[in-house]
């Protein structure tokens, strides 16, 4: 086996960063030994437990290799659908393919192999992974980028549609700084926010604002921010411009009268549910303890 190649390979467990971990027989590799009792890992993107794949080599070093899934062809278990349509490009939902109760699983199950294999301690109490309330529109601040120069996915490409690919509001496409996929929908934030994340952009594209260049060093519009407080039931829009051109400001002034009734002004950040969580654990930790 050698880099390039395509091999089918079982997926057995689950590694950080979202890989899953295939094990091969190190007599199938040249650059190691030949110990047909020993197991070669093999860290492999786009794949879950469970999972059989058809999978291209990256990588093959030592002790490990890296192959990335060019074809599922057995799913495991705990596989699922991904709800947003933007999953797999634009990078900001690693598991969304994952069941959530298969996520506290793998989770529980690195935390545990920390403290036994990489601290050596084998005698401890782990309680279970308290679940989120909510696994989908949690966010209370999201950051988007204007760009002159939208990404197009291979969908969009081989569609045949046109694309304005001169105007997109989004995200940085991983890895590649330099260029931004258009959002459309973001199952991180409310419903509410993305709708105000499409209200902008179509709002300034049709006024034909221009976007920043850090090329050239010229346009206007640079970042979108947004910020929900759940305890208000109120939003802030923070629209970072590269200057303050005084027609363009008044255009801005406008959103506050249109179709979305916004505040511009900032409110006092609200304790969410989570952190009242964490709150309320760490006083029964005490309470536990005597303090």
């Amino acid at each position: 086996m050698k880099k390039n190649d395509i091999v089918e390979l079982k997926i057995e467990s689950y590694a950080f960063e979202g890989k899953g971990i295939a094990r091969i027989d190190q007599s199938l590799l040249d650059h190691v030994s030949n110990k047909e009792d020993k197991k070669y890992v093999v860290f492999v993107h786009d794949s879950l437990p469970g999972d059989t794949v058809r999978a291209k080599i990256l990588k093959l070093k030592k002790s490990y290799g890296v192959a990335k899934t060019v074809q599922i062809i057995k799913k495991g278990e705990g596989r699922i659908d991904p709800v947003c349509k933007h999953f797999g490009i634009c990078g900001g939902c690693k598991q969304q393919d994952l069941d959530y109760e298969y996520q506290l699983k793998y989770k529980q199950d690195q935390v545990k192999d920390i403290f036994e294999r990489i601290a050596g301690i084998s005698e401890f109490e782990l309680l279970p992974i308290l679940g989120a309330e909510k696994i989908y529109h949690y966010r209370n601040k999201m950051d988007f980028t204007f760009t002159p120069q939208r990404w197009l996915t291979k969908e969009e490409i081989i569609s045949g549609n046109k694309f304005d690919a001169e105007f997109a509001l989004g995200f940085h496409v991983p890895k590649i700084f330099s260029k931004v996929i258009n959002i459309e929908e973001c199952y991180l934030q409310s419903n509410k926010s993305s709708d105000i994340l499409n209200f902008t952009r179509d709002y300034f594209k049709t006024f034909n604002i221009s976007i920043y260049s850090a090329k050239s060093n010229e346009g206007y519009l640079r970042n979108l921010v947004l910020r929900e407080s759940s305890g208000l039931e109120g939003y802030m829009v923070n629209l970072v411009t590269f200057n303050d051109e005084k027609e363009i400001m008044n255009l801005i002034a406008d959103l506050k009268t249109l179709k979305i009734n916004v505040s511009l002004f900032a409110f006092t950040p609200i304790k969410g549910t989570k952190f009242e969580n964490i709150y309320s654990i760490r006083v029964k930790f005490l309470i536990f303890r005597g303090e």
